[in-house]
C-alpha cells in the first residue's frame, strides 16, 4: 500500500467508529500504512466520549451498530459547535436508497459501501481531508498542499491567495498581476455578487473566459470575516469527458450527470440540453445502472468526488 501524500508534519488523525473487530483490524492496518494516525471507538457513545478529549481530522462511521447507531451518533457530533466542519464518511452495507440519503442527511459528507474497496476509500479520505484544510482557512496548509485557494474580506478585498491560485488567475487574466493587491475586475464582480447573495457553502461564482471558465467555490466565512474560496479552471467539455471516461458513460449521459451534480432538476436539465424530461429520466436510469447506484444523491456525491479529484 502506498503512503498517503500528506504534507510533512500534517499526519492526519482518523477516528474509526465500528463494532466489528475484523473491520477495525483491516481499517487500522490500511490507514496506518497510508501514513495516518488511527483512533478507534467500538460504538457511538464511545465515540462521543472520545471526542471530548481529541479532535480528529476525519471520522469513518459504521452505519449499523448496537445501541447508538451511526446515524444518531453523526447527528450528535454535528450538533457540537466545534465539530460542525468535521468530515464524516459513512461505511455501510445498506443498499436501500433511503439509508444512504439518511446518512447524508445526518451530516455525513460521503459514504462507501461494504465490503470496503481500499483504493476508493483512501481516495475519498484524501479528497475530504484536503477540502477540510481549505474550510479551516489554513493558508500555510493550502500553500503546502498546492491548493488553488484565496480569501477576501467582507468588501471583496483580497486578503491572501496561494501560489497556485495566483498562477491560475494570471493564466486566465493576462493583464492582471498579484502585485496589484486586488482581484481581476471581472472576477471581483462575480465574487461580490456571490457575497451579496448570502451564499451557502458550495455555491459557485463562474466567469467564462476564452472558451473555458474559472470557478470560485465558496467554502465558508470564518470568525475573522475571511471569505474562503477554492478555485478551479476547466475548458469547455472537460468535466463531461472526465465523467464519461471515469464511469463508462456516453457523452449525453455525462452531460446529464454534470448538470444533476450542479443541483439542476430534470426539467431544468431538459431545457439546458434541449431534450425532453422523459429522455432525461431514461439517461438517469442508465447512469444509475452503470455506476451501480440507485438515486440522484448518490450520483451527485460520486460526480462531485470525481471532479474534485481531477
Amino acid at each position: 500500500m502506498q503512503r498517503d501524500n500528506c504534507p510533512e508534519g500534517t499526519r492526519p488523525t482518523i477516528l474509526v467508529v465500528d463494532d466489528a473487530p475484523d473491520s477495525l483490524r483491516l481499517l487500522t492496518a490500511t490507514l496506518e500504512r497510508a501514513g495516518m494516525t488511527v483512533l478507534i471507538a467500538r460504538g457511538g457513545q464511545t465515540a462521543l466520549d472520545l471526542l471530548r478529549h481529541v479532535n480528529p481530522d476525519l471520522v469513518l462511521m459504521d452505519a449499523m451498530m448496537p445501541g447508538l447507531d451511526g446515524f444518531e451518533t453523526t447527528r450528535r457530533i454535528k450538533a457540537m459547535p466545534s465539530f460542525k466542519q468535521l468530515p464524516i464518511i459513512f461505511m455501510t452495507g445498506l443498499s436501500e436508497t433511503e439509508d444512504v440519503v439518511r446518512g447524508l442527511g445526518a451530516g455525513a459528507v460521503d459514504y462507501v459501501s461494504k465490503p470496503i474497496v481500499i483504493d476508493e476509500l483512501l481516495a475519498r479520505i484524501s479528497v475530504h481531508l484536503a477540502t477540510a484544510r481549505v474550510a479551516h482557512g489554513s493558508q500555510s496548509a493550502l500553500d503546502t498542499s498546492g491548493r488553488p485557494a484565496l480569501a477576501v474580506d467582507d468588501a471583496g478585498r483580497l486578503l491572501w491567495l496561494t501560489p497556485v491560485a495566483s498562477e491560475m488567475l494570471q493564466r486566465v487574466f493576462a493583464d492582471w498581476s498579484p502585485a496589484s493587491g486586488n482581484l481581476p475586475r471581472p472576477f471581483l464582480a462575480a465574487i461580490r455578487s456571490l457575497q451579496e447573495s448570502a451564499p451557502a457553502s458550495g455555491t459557485r461564482a463562474t466567469i467564462d473566459r476564452d472558451g473555458g471558465m474559472i470557478e470560485a467555490e465558496f467554502l465558508r466565512r470564518t470568525a475573522a470575516s475571511q471569505w474562503l474560496f477554492l478555485l478551479s479552471q476547466r475548458r469547455g467539455g472537460e468535466d463531461e469527458r472526465l465523467l464519461a471516461a471515469r464511469h463508462g458513460l456516453t457523452s449525453r449521459e455525462a452531460e446529464v450527470l454534470l448538470w444533476i451534480s450542479r443541483g439542476k432538476q430534470n426539467r431544468e436539465v431538459s431545457e439546458i440540453l434541449k431534450i425532453s424530461p422523459r429522455t432525461v429520466n431514461k439517461h438517469l436510469e442508465q447512469i444509475f445502472e452503470k455506476m451501480g447506484i440507485e438515486n440522484r444523491a448518490s450520483a451527485t456525491a460520486i460526480a462531485v468526488a470525481t471532479l474534485t479529484r481531477a
